[in-house]
């Protein structure tokens, strides 16, 4: 479920990132996943609540988050996007075996360890919300923002120097509040 509006300002740093359910340490809760995006919807200090596309809400550092640019790039066809059908093709397929080893377990047919053996590597990533859609790309470790017609680099854990056609820079760290 994509909440309505949902619009990230943000990426989960590389490494990914603890989070918490109140602005306190002594609250932990799942951790987030590298490169997620999310939305920054209040500050606190140096504490920064986010919110998920499917909702779920949490308490981070909010100096580490990785802004992102303030408008989803352009993807009318200009050298550096790419056609959206492959990668969603690979995402279709990454989840159809992750689908088959779920049912398997559920079947008995693998146990806890066989099904981590199984699913080790698979990693997908995708936000739909109307005609925009963001799109991880596990084999270039970036998200991709697309129209439906094209994808362009949204956000990315690897420096871009403009050598990747793009000539730009994807993302950029977020500045503590006072620095702004």
């Amino acid at each position: 479920m994509t909440s309505t509006g949902f619009r990230p300002t943000h990426v989960v740093p590389p490494r990914g990132m603890p989070a918490w359910e109140a602005p306190d340490p002594a609250r932990p809760t799942v951790p987030l996943d590298p490169l997620l995006p999310v939305e920054l919807v209040e500050r606190r200090g140096d504490w920064g609540h986010i919110r998920c596309a499917n909702g779920w809400a949490a308490w981070v550092d909010g100096r580490v988050l990785v802004a992102v640019p303030d408008a989803p790039p352009a993807a009318d066809g200009t050298e550096g996007a790419a056609d959206p059908r492959p990668l969603l093709a690979r995402a279709e397929q990454a989840l159809a075996d992750y689908r088959a080893a779920v049912e398997a377990m559920a079947s008995g047919a693998l146990d806890g360890e066989e099904f981590e053996t199984r699913t080790q590597g698979l990693r997908i990533g995708l936000v739909v919300d109307g005609e925009s859609m963001w799109l991880y790309d596990p084999q270039e470790g970036r998200w991709m923002y697309g129209d439906g017609r094209r994808l362009s680099t949204y956000a990315t854990d690897r420096t871009v120097d403009g050598a990747d056609g793009t000539g730009h820079t994807p993302t950029r760290t977020a500045a503590p509040e006072g620095e702004r």
